[in-house]
């Protein structure tokens, strides 16, 4: 049973009598619906619909919420988080552990990763370490699954939440009411105009370094993120994507000739009108 190690997380807690709908009125995930063995991706926003900050909120055993994040998040976000508590009887604390273990494959301690069970696979964290195997090991997992994570795969306050799945990992809501930048996304989700969407990547050479852009017939089309050896997560233009798809157009990372493909997971296709059709 692979068990590895991340470090650099960071935890925060959201207790009291208020926790619930506080946090409610805030993010993207819809805690309604959150079971008590699962951690779910959520985000809280800008007003202009962007990820500011980005986590795996859980509920906690003796009642109130958990938001598993990075370390570079975490005091900014225990801070944008105070600015919005107001009356609310909630109590909001950053805890000590600075590690997640993440195991798969066979039954271990922990809760259930959202985010990877609707790709077909049982992934288990809980905080702490222990690990058997190296971090990259769980990157490539990531990359498998089609899974990307700030940092790695997209920069914070540039992507949107359809730019990094969110909508369709349990982690965006379009029914819970309103929430931080909640109209722009459901902007974007009745009126179909996401066209940024992580592909798994695959060379038949070594992938360049994450950063690395994906060009075809020219034009920039996305970045490289998340590498495994010959694989690899982007994030894309899917219509530029499919257009170099129709006129058999070579797709590259730097140099290196790639094929692009969505997760499967997601059902999503590539789009059938061409970037460059006129608005109708």
């Amino acid at each position: 049973m692979p068990a590895v190690t991340l470090s650099g997380r960071a935890f925060v807690t959201i207790t009291g009598t208020d926790a619930e709908d506080f946090l409610q009125a805030l993010i993207t995930t819809d805690l309604a619906a959150l079971p008590e063995d699962e951690a779910r991706a959520g985000a809280l926003l800008t007003p202009q619909g962007k990820i500011l900050f980005d986590f795996l909120v859980s509920r906690l055993p003796g009642g109130g919420l958990c938001l598993e994040t990075t370390d570079t998040q975490r005091d900014a976000l225990v801070k944008r988080l105070t600015m919005y508590k107001l009356r609310a009887q909630v109590t909001i604390a950053a805890t000590g552990e600075g590690e997640a273990t993440v195991t798969w494959d066979e039954d271990g301690e922990g809760i259930a990763d959202g985010r990877f069970a609707r790709a077909g696979k049982k992934v288990l964290r809980q905080p702490g370490g222990g690990g058997n195997a190296a971090a990259s090991v769980y990157d490539a997992l990531r990359v498998d699954c089609g899974i990307v994570e700030s940092g790695a795969d997209y920069a914070l306050s540039d992507a949107f939440p359809h730019d990094v799945l969110l909508d369709l990992s349990g982690g965006l809501s379009f029914r819970k009411g309103c929430y931080v930048g909640q109209e722009v996304v459901s902007r974007m989700q009745h009126r179909s105009t996401a066209r940024r969407r992580p592909v798994i990547v695959r060379a038949q050479a070594a992938l360049p370094p994450p950063g690395t852009e994906i060009v075809a017939e020219g034009k920039t089309i996305g970045t490289l993120g998340t590498v495994a050896g010959e694989r690899g997560l982007a994030i894309v233009r899917i219509d530029r994507v499919a257009d170099a798809l129709r006129t058999g157009a070579t797709i590259k990372a730097g140099e290196v000739e790639v094929s692009a493909r969505l997760p499967e997971w997601t059902g999503l296709s590539f789009p059938e009108e061409s970037a460059e059709a006129p608005a109708q």
